[in-house]
């Protein structure tokens, strides 16, 4: 049987990557800083995006989003291994996006991947402090440049 304990962090836990989605998906990025401890490292290398701290990350979606005008980041089925004040997961991720073209052209492709958590119990609640983001599958995806990489935006 689970303990209480044990039960509030499953669901504290379940809020915290409901809340990643929906600061990706409503472009609230500073809500990310609710979702990370601030010295997290956060990689997207794996499905063609970056690497880098929060603050970096949070510099980086602007610019990375922009070309997809409509996305959802759907999380389910949460494996999570507790111990005490941390915490590993493996979750997966389906997301759909719409790609818009230089010349205003629309094509809907779907991603699916895991997210690789780290987590910590801290003094406002659990945070993630360590992402990794493992591709599973992608279908229709469009021919399309690569995003910009931190370095180059910090250069």
């Amino acid at each position: 049987m689970l303990s209480l304990q044990e039960i509030s962090d499953r669901l504290e836990i379940q809020d915290l990557l409901a809340r990643y989605s929906y600061a990706i998906d409503e472009q609230d990025w500073d809500a990310l800083d609710d979702v990370f401890v601030p010295d997290a490292v956060i990689d997207y290398s794996e499905t063609g995006g970056a690497k880098g701290s929060v603050a970096q990350i949070k510099a980086w979606l602007p610019v990375a989003m922009k070309r997809f005008p409509r996305y959802q980041h759907m999380v389910a089925t949460t494996k999570l291994e507790l111990d005490g004040d941390t915490a590993r997961s493996r979750t997966c991720l389906f997301n759909p996006m719409v790609y818009q073209g230089d010349d205003g052209s629309e094509q809907v492709f779907f991603i699916g991947l895991w997210y690789r958590d780290r987590l910590v119990r801290t003094t406002t609640g659990w945070r993630i402090s360590e992402r990794y983001e493992e591709m599973g599958y992608a279908h229709n995806v469009p021919d399309m440049p690569p995003v910009p990489s931190i370095e180059n935006m910090i250069a």
